[in-house]
């Protein structure tokens, strides 16, 4: 039976991909630092799973390496070893860099990238000495683009990526699929907390397009791994940027910077 591990499982894109393989009958096991949320997340799976025995639970923060790396070990303990790592467990706290505190900033890049390395690192040498494994990362559009008040979280995206070029080619030859997905604005519980935080300069750019269902993402997330591709994009612009970034990114920042110098101008005349 197939093992899924999926930090950042409790809530968003990461239980939309456990629902899908809870509906196909994998072991699930959820890492996320909430054990209530967790715990609702269980009980929302626990009817499309084969058994509620099959759906387990960890808390851990996984900016900790120790801590995450014994939550996903005890999984193992479990359930066997890894057969899917999807690395969704993530944060984004937006806000103008000269107003975002230092705190603010590395925990971003702790969590959203940090985080992802010390998952991969407890399941990678699992994988290789096995000889077969699939490792998602979840990165972001903000990842492909450097977006106005986002400076820590495209940061620590754009890092990702750099990691899953790395490391797919080392896991290649050894058996292990490592793959990379960038979703656009997904509806989330996240990405509700984060619009009461978002600029206007920023919301001018991001707010021309409308949000991906998280289970729409999910499908597309999971048809990936599946395919065993490297990077999964979602809606032609950021196609466009994944597969010609140095020729698109110049008519996205010339675009960007008219539309945020309009909403500044905005501001500027409504707020004093």
């Amino acid at each position: 039976m197939t093992h899924v591990i999926i930090t950042g499982g409790s809530s968003g894109i990461g239980l939309a991909i456990a629902s899908i393989y809870a509906s196909r009958g994998a072991r699930l096991s959820l890492i996320a630092r909430s054990a209530e949320i967790l715990k609702q997340a269980q009980d929302e799976l626990a009817s499309k799973a084969s058994t509620v025995g099959d759906i387990r639970i960890e808390t851990a923060d996984v900016a900790r390496e120790d801590e995450i790396a014994a939550a996903i070990h005890r999984c193992e303990a479990a359930f066997g070893p890894c057969d899917i790592l999807v690395t969704s467990a993530g944060v984004v706290e937006p806000g103008r860099f000269e107003e975002l505190g230092s705190s603010a900033f590395q925990r971003q890049m702790d969590t959203n990238f940090s985080g992802t390395v010390h998952a991969v690192r407890a399941v990678y040498a699992g994988m290789t000495q096995r000889g077969r494994g699939k490792i998602m990362m979840i990165s972001s559009g903000a990842g492909l683009l450097g977006i106005y008040g986002y400076s820590a979280y495209c940061a620590s995206k754009f890092a990702l990526h750099g990691f899953a070029q790395a490391l797919r080619s080392e896991a290649r030859g050894r058996g292990v699929n490592v793959s990379v997905c960038f979703p656009p604005d997904t509806e989330t519980p996240q990405f509700q907390r984060e619009l009461a935080f978002r600029p206007a300069e920023a919301a001018a750019v991001m707010g021309t397009v409308s949000p991906w269902p998280a289970e729409a993402v999910a499908r597309k997330v999971v048809a990936g791994i599946e395919r065993g591709r490297f990077e999964i994009y979602f809606g032609l612009t950021l196609f466009l940027l994944g597969r010609f970034g140095p020729a698109v990114r110049p008519l996205l920042n010339w675009w960007f910077d008219r539309a945020v110098a309009r909403s500044s101008s905005g501001v500027s005349k409504h707020g004093g």
